[in-house]
């Protein structure tokens, strides 16, 4: 009987699920895509068919279906696993009792809860009258599932005790508390209900809303669900599930702070947007988003808080090379207002640079020194943080045409005063992939065995140059032609990305693999001959000490011998 993620690899080929992500072009017997885990224009992400993997020789990054989609949507293997188990339609239980006790019940459980919430807020007309109030209408409550959780202490924890789940797994859930005296209580009363689904629409939380009447000071307007093995809010974004699509298509997210302005925002048919339900922004949101969009306007609350997110966020967004602008809601205090009004479409089409609305908001005239001088080392700061050279140069010069100062005076500033440290760009390899050689030889080899499989015709001249080959590249090369076998793990690895890199000669033609062979071949000699003549070089160091010239004689001759034979190669075609 085959192992469960084996029946699902089984049922769902590699190419066609990677489709529903990147544009997959033909590449020989592979295929190949602009990866979407590092900043690259030219493709370098393989996948193979008939190995069912796929490898990024940019970044490294690479594995089966299930570490395409933990890495895509930012999952872990758990999460993965009950993804693609629906997808592939094999039953959670199937796969494993203690998954299903330890993730599938939660899902389960949140479910029966949404379900409740929606009953409760069909019977409550004041819960209905808020969510009327706010303008939302019918089709977007249903839509997203809103709910209602009434005023009492226990209503969900009996409903789902009748629903037969084990109190255990109420209580993981974290929708039921159990209090210092030991009563268990629900978590939810008194709140309109917002659902918070994962990625793929499951829901794994919740957030809930204390309606006007019931708020009272120390208690929060708002709660989310605690941390538990399905919800990590710092990953999760409110209505990501829905606007995927639309961010990937236009590139572009509205990012607001909680789901009453995601749904007004929605409602009007802006469906860009997602929602950090009311948490700071994390840099595994901005892994989600990073995949799918090259913008941002950020669309935070008018108030104070508001503003001091936005501050944040434009650092983090920055960093990650987005293009980041800030939306002002002017008269109105947040993009639910602004939706309502309609004033939602002038106001986004207004949106400023990030920089701009900080200058804007930085250098207001009426000034004195000491706060000139502390809001200039704000900016400067902001302005280091973004990535781009270009975008620091631009606005480095911006800043100092609208304070006044010398551009020279406020890069001194910005030295002196520690903001000056140029930030790394965003993670990715540069220069050859790191395939696991530990030497150039290696290097070569591997690249020219990938060419070999790309072209098969080649491998008639692989004898000319298999001896230099290092030994696991030898019986690789073997494997690969169907020569021998082997139970090596890590030469059958190796055989797989040679296969996947052969992707990335599909495009040269007769005369090019050809001239990238005798290229190869050339220096591959040249590499084993360098590693002899350092073999040797080190001998004869060692002989120098023992100063024996009868011994050192013959190391000298092959040493000049190995020098001469390197000057050949180098020199072989040259005009």
């Amino acid at each position: 009987m085959l192992k469960p993620t084996e029946e699902i690899k089984e049922r769902i080929d590699i190419v066609d699920f990677i489709k529903e992500y990147l544009e997959l072009r033909p590449a020989g017997k592979n295929y190949k895509a602009v990866c979407p885990f590092h900043s690259e224009k030219t493709p370098s992400l393989i996948v193979s068919p008939e190995r069912q993997i796929w490898h990024c020789f940019g970044c490294s990054s690479g594995g089966d279906i299930f570490k395409f989609l933990m890495l895509y949507e930012n999952i872990d293997f758990a999460e993965a696993l009950k993804t693609l188990a629906d997808k592939a339609g094999i039953e959670l239980k199937r796969l494993s009792p203690a998954d299903e006790k330890q993730f599938g019940v939660l899902y389960r459980v949140n479910e029966a809860a949404a379900d409740f919430f929606k009953d409760q807020l069909r019977a409550s007309a004041r819960a209905r009258d808020y969510l009327k109030s706010r303008k939302l209408n019918e089709e977007t409550i249903g839509e997203f599932e809103v709910g209602f959780a009434p005023q009492n202490f226990e209503a969900l924890t009996l409903y789902l005790l009748n629903q037969g789940f084990d109190l255990s797994d109420i209580l993981r859930s974290g929708l039921v508390l159990k209090t210092d005296k030991g009563k268990n209580i629900d978590r939810f009363r008194g709140r309109i209900m917002f659902p918070i689904h994962n990625h793929f629409g499951k829901i794994a939380g919740f957030s809930g809303r204390l309606l006007p009447e019931l708020e009272t000071e120390g208690v929060g307007k708002y709660i989310n669900s605690p941390e538990t093995p399905i919800f990590n809010k710092s990953r999760l974004l409110y209505g990501f599930f829905k606007s995927k699509t639309f961010i990937r298509e236009s590139k572009s997210v509205l990012l607001l702070e909680g789901q009453m302005d995601f749904l007004s925002v929605w409602q009007t048919g802006v469906n860009w947007a997602v929602a950090t339900s009311g948490t700071a922004l994390t840099p595994d949101h901005l892994k989600v988003l990073r995949r799918l969009a090259d913008r941002v306007a950020i669309g935070f609350d008018s108030d104070p808080a508001g503003v001091l997110a936005a501050e944040r966020a434009i650092d983090l967004l920055n960093e990650a090379d987005f293009s980041v602008s800030v939306v002002d809601w002017g008269k109105d205090k947040d993009a639910a207002e602004a939706a309502v009004k309609g004033r939602l479409g002038e106001d986004l089409k207004s949106a400023k640079p990030a920089v701009e609305y900080l200058i804007d908001r930085r250098l207001s005239p009426d000034l004195n020194r000491l706060e000139i001088k502390a809001n200039l080392r704000f900016l400067l700061q902001k302005i280091q943080n973004i990535w781009s050279p270009i975008e620091r140069a631009y606005w480095l010069k911006t800043l100092a045409e609208r304070s006044g100062f010398k551009e020279s005076d406020l890069t001194e500033e910005m030295i002196k005063t520690g903001a000056g440290t140029i930030i790394s760009s965003p993670k990715e390899k540069s220069g050859e992939e790191e395939t696991g050689h530990s030497s150039r030889r290696e290097l070569i080899a591997f690249h020219l065995l990938s060419l070999i499989e790309a072209d098969r015709n080649l491998s008639e001249r692989l004898e000319s140059c298999e001896k230099y080959f290092p030994a696991r590249y030898e019986l690789a090369a073997r494997v690969l032609l169907g020569r021998d076998k082997t139970e090596d793990q890590a030469v059958n690895s190796l055989v797989n990305l040679i296969s996947l890199r052969s992707g990335l000669y599909a495009d040269y033609g007769e005369e090019k693999k050809k001239e990238e062979f005798s290229s190869l071949t050339k220096e591959l000699k040249i590499a084993f001959l360098m590693e002899e003549k350092e073999k040797v070089g080190r001998e004869i160091r060692f002989l120098e000490k023992e100063n024996d010239p009868l011994k050192m004689s013959p190391k000298l001759k092959a040493f000049d011998e190995i020098s001469k034979r390197i000057q050949d190669i180098k020199n072989e075609n040259q005009t």
